[in-house]
C-alpha cells in the first residue's frame, strides 16, 4: 500500500523547510562571533530559542485539539519562520540574531504539534510508525542538503554569509506553498468516529522512558566536537554532518515500516540500546576512521526511534486528544534536550568527554529497561 497524499506532501514540506533552516544554522556561530558575541551568547540564543519552541509545542497541541482545522495553525508556524529568517541578513549586533532565532523557533513551536496530529490523521493506525518515520526521513534529507547548499553558495560568493541568509528564504517559501496542497479531512480534527476500544492518557511508563532517554540525548554538536578532538579536519566536519543525516534519511522509512510489523516498543528499545553502544563507541574511539564508522552507525538511532516514538504517543490516545499528547511529548523531549546538553557539557568540561558520553549511554540503556519492563503489545498485522 502506498503512503497517503498528505503524508508525502507533509514530508516534502518538511524537507524544504529543513533545507532553509540548515542553510542558516551551521553558519550562525561564526556569524555571531563577527558581530561581537561569544560562546556564552551562542548558548543563550539556542537555550532561549529551544525553550520557547518546547513550550509552544505543548500549547499548540491543545490548540490543535480545539481547532476545527489544523492547516491554518501549521501555516502560521511555517510563515513566521519564513518571514523571520531573512532578517539575519541585516543583523548588526548579537541580540538581533537572538530576536530572529527566537521568532524562528516560535514558528516551529506553533506548527509542530498541529502538523504531527494532521500527519497521524493521514495514516491508518497500523502504519503510524511508517508515516512518522517517512516524515522524519524527509526532514533529515533536508538537513543534509541545507549545509551542502550553503557551502556551495559560499564557494560561489566567498564570505557572503548574509547573501546565503537571504537565499535561505526561497526553500522556506516553497515549503509554505507546498503545505496548501495538503487536503485536510474531518478525521484530522478528531471528528471521525472513535475506535472500538477507548484509549486513555499517554502511559506514564512510556513518557518516563522517553524522558530518561532524552536526559542522556545531548546535542549532536558535542559529537562533532569529539570528532574534531580526535583529528577529523575542520573542513570534513560538514561532510560528516551531511553523512549522518543521509543515513537517517535513507533508513528512516524502511525501519519505520519494520517497527509497525515487528512491534514499536521493541523497535524503540532496540534503537535506544543501539544509541548506548554508539555512545560507548564514541567514548572509546581513538582515530578519525572510527569516528566516520560511528557516525554512520549512529544515524540508525534516529531511524529506529524518532518515528516510532511519535507513533507510540499518537496511538496511545483517542484521535481527538492527539494534539495534547503530541504536545506533551514535544515538551518532554524539548526540555530534556536542554537539560541533557547542559549536563553533558558540564561532565565534558569538569570530568572528561568519555564521562559525558558514557553517561548518555547508561541513561539510554536504563530507558530501554523501563520501556521493556511492562507488557508488550501484540504485533500489528500488516496493512492489506
Amino acid at each position: 500500500m502506498r503512503l497517503s497524499r498528505n503524508v508525502v506532501v507533509l514530508g516534502i514540506v518538511s524537507l524544504l523547510a529543513d533545507v532553509s533552516s540548515d542553510m542558516v544554522v551551521p553558519l550562525l556561530p561564526a556569524f555571531i562571533v563577527t558581530l561581537g558575541g561569544g560562546a556564552a551568547f551562542i548558548g543563550l540564543i539556542e537555550g532561549v530559542a529551544e525553550a520557547a519552541s518546547a513550550l509552544l509545542k505543548y500549547a499548540s497541541g491543545g490548540w490543535a485539539d480545539r481547532a476545527r482545522r489544523l492547516l491554518p495553525l501549521a501555516a502560521v508556524g511555517y510563515a513566521l519562520a519564513v518571514a523571520a529568517r531573512p532578517f539575519l541578513a541585516i543583523a548588526r549586533v548579537p541580540w538581533h540574531v537572538l530576536a530572529v532565532r527566537s521568532i524562528d523557533r516560535v514558528g516551529k513551536g506553533i506548527r509542530t504539534s498541529p502538523r504531527d496530529k494532521l500527519l497521524a490523521a493521514s495514516a491508518p493506525r497500523e502504519r503510524l510508525a511508517e508515516a512518522f518515520s517517512f516524515h522524519r526521513g524527509m526532514d533529515h534529507a533536508g538537513a543534509a542538503i541545507g549545509p551542502l547548499l550553503a557551502a556551495a553558495l559560499l564557494g560561489i560568493w566567498p564570505g557572503q554569509i548574509r547573501r546565503v541568509f537571504l537565499l535561505a528564504a526561497v526553500p522556506g517559501a516553497a515549503a509554505l506553498l507546498a503545505l496548501f496542497i495538503v487536503r485536510e479531512t474531518p478525521r484530522a480534527t478528531g471528528a471521525a468516529a472513535p475506535p472500538p476500544v477507548r484509549r486513555g492518557p499517554v502511559p506514564l511508563r512510556l513518557l518516563l522512558a522517553i524522558g530518561v532517554f532524552t536526559l542522556g540525548n545531548s546535542t549532536d554538536a558535542l559529537l562533532l566536537l569529539r570528532a574534531a578532538s580526535l583529528g577529523v579536519p575542520t573542513a570534513q566536519l560538514p561532510l560528516l554532518w551531511a553523512a549522518l543525516h543521509l543515513v537517517r534519511a535513507v533508513c528512516s522509512w524502511p525501519l519505520g515500516r519494520a517497527a509497525d510489523r515487528l512491534g514499536r516498543q521493541r523497535t524503540l528499545a532496540a534503537g535506544w540500546l543501539w544509541y548506548a553502544l554508539c555512545y560507548a563507541g564514541f567514548a572509546r574511539a581513538r582515530a578519525p576512521l572510527a569516528i566516520w564508522a560511528l557516525f554512520a552507525a549512529y544515524g540508525l538511532v534516529a531511524a529506529l526511534t524518532e518515528g516510532t516514538e511519535r507513533a507510540l504517543i499518537a496511538d496511545a490516545v483517542e484521535p481527538g486528544a492527539r494534539g495534547r499528547a503530541l504536545g506533551l511529548y514535544n515538551l518532554v523531549t524539548g526540555a530534556g534536550l536542554l537539560a541533557a546538553s547542559v549536563l553533558a557539557g558540564q561532565l565534558w568540561e569538569r570530568i572528561s568527554p568519555a564521562a559525558a558520553l558514557l553517561t548518555g549511554a547508561a541513561l539510554a540503556a536504563i530507558a530501554a529497561a523501563i520501556l521493556l519492563s511492562g507488557p508488550q503489545p501484540a504485533r500489528r498485522a500488516p496493512a492489506a
